[in-house]
């Protein structure tokens, strides 16, 4: 299975009153896991959204293991956890520089028209990608 790993060092501005990372902060992060791991695979998000399709969160979910703080690294891990015609689901890690265990989440994401919103079959649309998250699963 394929595993992209994206270090973020945490900033000042991603803490809260605490001193620890602000929960929503954790849902960037994801993102930027995520284009990490489309990367990683030989494409690009932007170019999804140039030919008129869009893939909208329509599922989150996420847990809370350990507080993260200023000027730690963070290490976001993501996969595929499963991919359907309609809908791909990516996982997520997030772990502190000593390699401990912050979070966990989940994303469900589908593909879609930019002009209506209407669903699109994702292998159908792009073959290649999909068949690339599918080798990713392996």
């Amino acid at each position: 299975m394929l595993v992209a790993e994206k270090q973020i060092e945490v900033r000042y501005a991603e803490t809260d009153q605490m001193g620890v990372v602000y929960h929503a902060n954790y849902l960037v992060w994801f993102e930027l896991g995520r284009t990490q791991l489309i990367k990683d695979l030989g494409f690009e998000y932007a170019e999804m959204e140039k030919q008129g399709v869009l893939s909208p969160v329509v599922d989150l979910q996420i847990s809370y293991k350990k507080s993260l703080k200023y000027g730690q690294i963070a290490t976001v891990k993501t996969s595929v956890k499963s991919l359907g015609p309609i809908k791909v689901v990516y996982s997520y890690e997030v772990f502190n520089d000593q390699g401990e265990l912050c979070s966990i989440g989940e994303s469900t994401h589908v593909i879609v028209s930019k002009e209506d919103f209407k669903p699109l079959k994702f292998k159908k649309k792009f073959p290649e990608w999909y068949a690339a998250y599918e080798k990713a699963m392996k």
